[in-house]
């Protein structure tokens, strides 16, 4: 095993993966299939394809181990990827363990976190097909940027809601989508059915995930150029940010490590620790490896930890599939805290099942204790971590401090804060005054 003590070290890179892992074919049970809310049978792929391209909509649906990730989508993800895999050692010694922890530092993307790895597939799926137009939702604003960068790169014209807590609150995520090219929307707006209707009856609404969805889900199906394109929960997505986790497993063997003893992220929709945690899973389904997975929640939008596992609607007006998934129910209106990548109702089917086969335990982490720990990274490692990741650093310091094993933890840092840092500075006031 690696010992080396340098803060940041990292070995020679990996290579970009040339297939993403669909953890479906390696499951002792199905996924529960989506269902068509009007007829309670599973969606087939026809059904899908008034959202997605034939391509999506078949993944969304496949079972095939791996998939091939077209040279186009390879080509661009060659600007970013491999990201980097880092020891943090000075880490370490502030939080005095004989832990081994490796950060897999998705803010190095053109966006700033892991929603490129999508975005620029669902973009290429959709130029090859001969859409012209995007809608989406967005909740911090990264996977708005992503879909807008992507967008950029297929030559797609991409059209956003971002929720208004989100979109008042953090205005950079905004311009970087329109300097992209995108057009951005508040959400609930009034520019659709459901935006006005909410509007009617909660005028002062703080916005909701679901609610966007709704919204961009009812212009796409209005406009015949137009596809849908989620940025986490579904299956395709799941699938496309599985080159996260491939990674980390061949950087960690370049260190010297066998393989992780814990993987850490946090958990949203579910993208980004799917995206991390389903190739280690493989090894524990396929290989008897025993990587323990932790998915950090907020604790004010916990669906994991107290949220029903059930059929439910992906958005607030029920436009979407019902899919089976732990849930606070499609109507809930979380509080507007600053992980805004992480005020979603219910989580990844993918995600909720395998928490259900106990393959995954979920924790919930309140706002200060993140930002806490992202304070103490940046002290000392200067790294300056996404809202959504201060929730896995949380969870690993709390995992941390109840265990002194020498093992290997690693933790997903699914983006970087360059653009939240009025969050910290809220933060940092409030325990000045």
């Amino acid at each position: 095993m690696n010992r080396t003590g340098n803060s940041h070290a990292q070995p020679g890179a990996a290579h970009v993966p040339t297939h993403w892992y669909n953890i479906a074919a390696d499951l002792p049970e199905p996924i529960p299939p989506h269902l068509n809310p009007s007829t309670g049978e599973p969606v087939t792929a026809a059904e899908l394809e008034s959202l997605f391209p034939e391509a999506l909509a078949a993944q969304e649906l496949g079972k095939d181990r791996f998939v091939l990730i077209p040279e186009p989508v390879r080509d661009v993800y060659k600007s970013w990827r491999v990201t980097p895999l880092l020891r943090a050692a000075r880490l370490e010694r502030a939080l005095n363990t004989r832990a081994r922890i490796y950060l897999k530092f998705e803010g190095a993307s053109p966006v700033g976190s892991h929603k490129p790895n999508s975005a620029v597939a669902q973009a290429y799926y959709n130029q090859r097909e001969g859409v012209a137009k995007l809608t989406t939702e967005t909740g911090a604003g990264q996977w708005g940027s992503a879909l807008a960068f992507a967008g950029a790169m297929f030559g797609l014209d991409v059209e956003v809601w971002q929720v208004r807590a989100s979109y008042e609150s953090k205005p950079y995520r905004r311009y970087l989508m329109e300097l992209y090219g995108g057009q951005v929307h508040s959400s609930p707006s009034s520019r659709t059915a459901t935006g006005r209707a909410i509007l009617n009856s909660e005028s002062d609404t703080p916005g909701s995930l679901g609610m966007a969805v709704s919204e961009a889900v009812e212009v796409a199906l209005a406009d015949p150029r137009a596809r849908y394109a989620l940025g986490s929960v579904l299956n395709h997505v799941v699938l496309h940010q599985t080159v996260i986790g491939q990674e980390a497993i061949a950087q960690l063997c370049q260190y010297g490590e066998a393989t992780a003893d814990v993987v850490i992220g946090c958990a949203g929709g579910g993208s980004n620790l799917a995206g991390l945690s389903f190739p280690f899973l493989r090894e524990v389904l396929t290989a008897d490896a025993s990587t323990r997975v932790i998915a950090a929640e907020p604790a004010a939008c916990p669906s994991l930890t107290q949220g029903e596992y059930r059929y439910d609607h992906g958005d607030f007006s029920g436009l979407t599939p019902l899919m089976k998934m732990h849930t606070l129910g499609h109507d809930f209106v979380p509080d507007p805290i600053h992980a805004g990548g992480l005020r979603y109702h219910g989580m990844a089917p993918a995600l909720s099942h395998v928490v259900n086969l106990g393959l995954v335990e979920p924790v919930a982490i309140a706002q200060d204790a993140a930002f806490h720990a992202g304070v103490l990274l940046a002290r000392s490692e200067g790294l300056v971590a996404a809202p959504e990741s201060t929730h896995a650093l949380a969870a690993a310091f709390a995992y941390l401090d109840s265990t002194r094993r020498e093992e290997t933890v690693v933790i997903g840092l699914s983006g970087h804060g360059q653009l939240d840092l009025p969050a910290y500075l809220d933060i940092l006031s409030s325990h000045s005054r």
